[in-house]
């Protein structure tokens, strides 16, 4: 099998693996979540890199149309909230060449360090559009009459914050017990950012 097509189909398999972890009932309130499919996105994107992670992301995104998954109140509202938010989730991979480098010079520290940038890099990426979306569409719903910008802050911040934290966690904790699910069997570790 070629190489760029055993990428794409690891890449879709996480992107329907995220987004059925997107669906077990983690909000709380009306607009507080974890969002579990940030953990299996953020480990693929330090496995392979930032554009194989952006179109797996985008995937997850894209997903949510079939399922019905997809809160709507325009459409510029949708299309930030699921293609562009989800997508961006697929900057975790711009640490991925420095945590493969750390793991093979046997640098848990360093890898550590590296992975905990990567999950808040992406959900960072992603919670930002999820904020903006918050400010301009949802912020007449916000709760007791709170300043729009104020009430997406805390709630997309506080969201990002958990999933970024938990996620940050868990692919810590792989790389500690399977390092080797972040150095491709195939070989294909990242090199360059613009490959």
């Amino acid at each position: 099998m070629h190489n760029k097509t055993r990428i794409m189909i690891e890449g879709t398999i996480v992107a329907a693996l995220a987004f059925m972890l997107s669906l077990i009932p983690t909000t709380i309130g009306s607009s507080f979540t974890l969002s579990l499919g940030m953990i299996p996105m953020t480990l693929f994107a330090l496995r392979r890199g930032v554009k194989p992670a952006l179109l797996s992301a985008f995937i997850w995104g894209i997903l949510h149309f079939p399922a019905g998954d997809v809160y709507f109140l325009s459409v510029i509202q949708v299309l930030i909230e699921y293609p562009i938010a989800f997508t961006f989730a697929g900057f975790a991979g711009l640490y991925a060449k420095k945590v493969q480098q750390a793991l093979l010079a046997e640098d848990t520290k360093g890898a550590r360090k590296n992975i905990i940038l990567g999950a808040f890099a992406g959900t960072g990426a992603r919670f930002f559009w999820h904020f903006i979306a918050g400010v301009v569409f949802w912020g007449s719903y916000a709760l007791w009459g709170m300043n729009p910008w104020i009430f997406s802050f805390i709630m997309n911040g506080v969201s990002g914050l958990v999933t970024a934290i938990v996620t940050a966690i868990v692919a810590v904790l792989v790389a500690e017990k399977v390092p080797q699910l972040y150095l491709p069997k195939d070989g294909i570790l990242v090199r360059k950012q613009s490959e």
